[in-house]
């Protein structure tokens, strides 16, 4: 049985997730069925390299899929597109992976992107991309404080409540803070993250752009372990997944 390898891009502001909900439509559930629409009606199983929250939109989501036949990388594209119409999700590119590859688990790094519109104006083509936050922010000194959560430490304080992780425990490899305009980007780089992780740091290091709180302040909270302390949940929509990297013996993706 025959295991591709899928770059997908989507729009999450329709879906309930990536997950398969007891209700509402979720990424996963659009990518089976378009598999199957392929394989005879056998239902394929689609992983994800990440778990992407309902509003979390994707530039390099991964997936594996697994068909009962072997179709050309181009063609399953093409054919997987047509069948998800008019979903906002799209197979980007496709490979025949090795049968020991994992989408998950052989995953070695994962970066994300979340952005916020600093403008006094709501935004109108952005909307549903971008958190509006329109107090001005100092990008600045949020970035000083975003070092100091740099390197493996207990995330408890940024972790959910409902994170089914077995350790709080994570390597943090990057998480940088840039103004681009009237945006506020931050982009987080780790093997993994907890449920929540990134926007809790944003809502977190958010106090600190706005002047409430000081630039050693996250890290105070890094180290209380006390999920109370930190920031807001900062909202879905201003979160993008944007890329999974593998090791090197993974060439082709």
């Amino acid at each position: 049985m025959p295991l591709y390898a899928l770059t997908l891009e989507y729009d999450g502001t329709p879906f309930v997730g990536w997950q398969r909900q007891g209700s509402g439509l979720s990424i996963q559930q659009v990518l089976e069925e378009a598999g199957a629409a392929l394989d005879g009606g056998v239902m394929p199983l689609a992983i994800a390299a990440g778990r992407t929250d309902a509003g979390v939109h994707a530039e390099g989501q991964v997936a594996q899929l697994a068909l009962q036949r072997e179709m050309a990388p181009e063609r399953l594209r093409e054919a997987l597109n047509f069948h998800m119409k008019p979903h906002p999700l799209v197979v980007v590119r496709a490979a025949l992976a090795p049968a020991s590859w994992n989408a998950r688990f052989s995953a070695v790094q994962r970066g994300y992107r979340y952005r916020i519109l600093n403008r006094r104006a709501r935004p109108a083509l952005e909307a549903g991309r971008v958190w509006h936050v329109p107090a001005p922010l100092d990008a600045a000194a949020m970035h000083a404080a975003a070092q100091g959560l740099l390197g493996r430490h207990d995330f408890s304080a940024y972790r959910a409540a409902a994170c089914q992780a077995k350790t709080p425990v994570r390597t943090l490899g990057r998480l940088d803070v840039m103004r681009q305009g009237e945006e506020v980007l931050i982009l987080a780089e780790a093997r993994s993250f907890l449920h929540h992780q990134i926007r809790n740091l944003a809502g977190t290091l958010l106090e600190v752009g706005l002047g409430k709180r000081g630039v050693e302040w996250p890290r105070r909270v890094l180290e209380s372990q006390d999920r109370s302390k930190a920031g807001q949940t900062a909202p879905p929509e201003g979160l993008t997944f944007l890329f999974v990297r593998y090791g090197e013996e993974i060439g082709w993706l």
